[in-house]
Formats: structure tokens, sequence, C-alpha cells
């Protein structure tokens, strides 16, 4: 049987990166792939036969992928089971703004008779691709990721192709001071926790020093919340499986990302782990 990734995502948010990762990998990649030509691409890979250089399949989808035709042709290959992962990569309005103004490019739909400026051009993409992104299976955001970062990324989730009995589960910590994460399935608010930042010694430290995750996770309070989630765990990640999810975010933010949020993501992770899942933890503001 064939695999199948389709990355779809807003012009600008690391698509050609994306592609290159999977190439890395020895997927077979066709970039700008009309939608309408799935069924053809379905059908060659599928006489081409599995264990060749062609049963591994990234199709890099550009603006191409508004509209309803792609997902009705994603929802007829799994319903001829084929393994398909729709994966969604996105950033915020400013960062990509910035990103189009450092490189001197034109936004593609710049390109129009109206011209939009370059911020008007993304907030029109955005809206083109809103049914796309509510479809993924894995929204990447990659406002903080460099070239070798969004890499390495899809290289751990990818390396070993999609997980077929388990969820990869990523529990990230931030700070809210530095937004929300815009590829977040679940978020929680750990800014009820006595704050380090508040003691002289503990401040220059991080969730990752022994100090200070002995600090927030010693309170009583840190530990009536994981074993609430911890119940919680047990109910959903077991029923994510049982409806097909692959990928799973769980973000875990306070004030600056580096102290609460830092220590109770990596408890988290143990935890999730201990009940059979795959679990990683990604601190994305513990430097700032």
């Amino acid at each position: 049987m064939a695999e199948f990734v389709v990355i779809a995502g807003l012009s600008g948010a690391g698509r050609t990166t994306a592609a290159d990762a999977f190439e890395d990998l020895g997927w077979y990649v066709i970039d700008n792939l009309p939608p309408s030509l799935l069924p053809q691409v379905v059908d060659l890979t599928r006489r081409a036969g599995a264990g060749t250089e062609h049963s591994r399949v990234v199709l890099v989808l550009g603006r191409s992928a508004v509209g309803e035709e792609l997902l009705a042709g994603m929802e007829r290959l799994r319903e001829d089971g084929e393994q398909v992962s729709l994966v969604f990569l996105d950033a915020p309005d400013d960062v990509l703004v910035r990103r189009f103004e450092d490189r001197r490019r034109r936004h593609p739909l710049s390109s129009t008779a109206e011209q939009l400026a370059v911020a008007e051009s993304i907030a029109a993409e955005r809206r083109l691709l809103m049914p796309v992104r509510d479809a993924a299976d894995l929204v990447i955001d990659t406002s903080d990721l460099n070239v070798h970062q969004l890499r390495d990324r899809l290289v751990e989730l990818f390396a070993g192709g999609r997980p077929k009995e388990s969820m990869a589960v990523s529990v990230l910590s931030f700070g809210y001071k530095h937004g929300i994460p815009l590829d977040a399935d679940m978020v929680f608010d750990v800014r009820f926790l006595p704050n380090p930042h508040w003691d002289p010694a503990l401040r220059p430290l991080t969730g990752r020093d022994d100090p200070v995750r002995e600090a927030v996770l010693g309170a009583d309070l840190a530990q009536s919340f994981l074993q609430t989630v911890d119940a919680l765990m047990e109910v959903l990640l077991p029923a994510y499986v049982a409806e097909g999810k692959a990928y799973l975010t769980i973000a875990i933010g306070c004030t600056g990302g580096r102290h609460r949020s830092v220590a109770i993501a990596s408890e988290m992770a143990r935890r999730i782990t201990d009940h059979g899942h795959r679990a990683r933890v990604v601190h994305r503001d513990v430097e700032r």
C-alpha cells in the first residue's frame, strides 16, 4: 500500500522547505500538483507497486489547494484504504509579511488585477485556504522555526512514516506574551501556579533546571492539575486514536514560557509516554 502526504499552507510558510525535507527522506515529491490530477497520480503509484521509490509520495500544493476538490479527492483515497496525511503550514500574518518584505518577493495573489498589498493578499489567501486548514491532520506553525528546525520537525515526524497504531503527541510549552501557538489542538493555561520568576534565586533558571522543576511540581495545586489532566488524557488519547488522528499538539502556556509551562510540559509528556503514546516535548520560548 502506498503512503501519501499532502502539503498545503500559506505562501511563505515553508512549503518548499518541507518538500526538500521529504525528498531528503527518500519520498517521491511532486510539486505544485493540481488537485484534479490526484486520481492519476494515485493510479500510477498503485501500478508502481509497494516497496518501490514511488510508494511514499508527497504532493505539494499551492493556491490550487483551494476549494472542495482537494478534500473530496483525499476522502476518496481514504475510502479506498490509502494512507493519506494532510499537513498544513501556517504562520501569523505579521511573520508572513516580514518574510515577503525581507526576500522582496511578490505574493502570488498580488499578481491579480487588483494588485493587492502583501497584508491584504495574505488575508485573502488565508480565507481561501481555511477549509483545507480545518481538515488538516497536522498543522505546523513555522513562525518560530528556521529552515533547519522545520526540516528537523518533519524528519522527526515522518522518518518512520505515519504512525499506524499510535498517535504522535507533541507537548509544547510557550509564553502568552509571545502569542498562542497556531498549531495547538489543546491549550492549557498554567498561569494560576506560583511563578518562580519572583524568586531571585530561580529567575535566571528555567523549567528544565531541577530547582525550578521542584518548585513548580512540588506545589499541591500543580499536582492536582496534573492528576486532573492525566485522567482527561486517559479518556481523550484513546478516543483520538480510535478516530484515526495521527498527530496531536498540546500547548502549555505561562506568562513568559520559561518556568511553569516548561516544567509542566515536560512532566505531561512523561505521563503521556507512560500511557503508551509517542510523546515529544518542545519548549518554544524557553530561551527568550
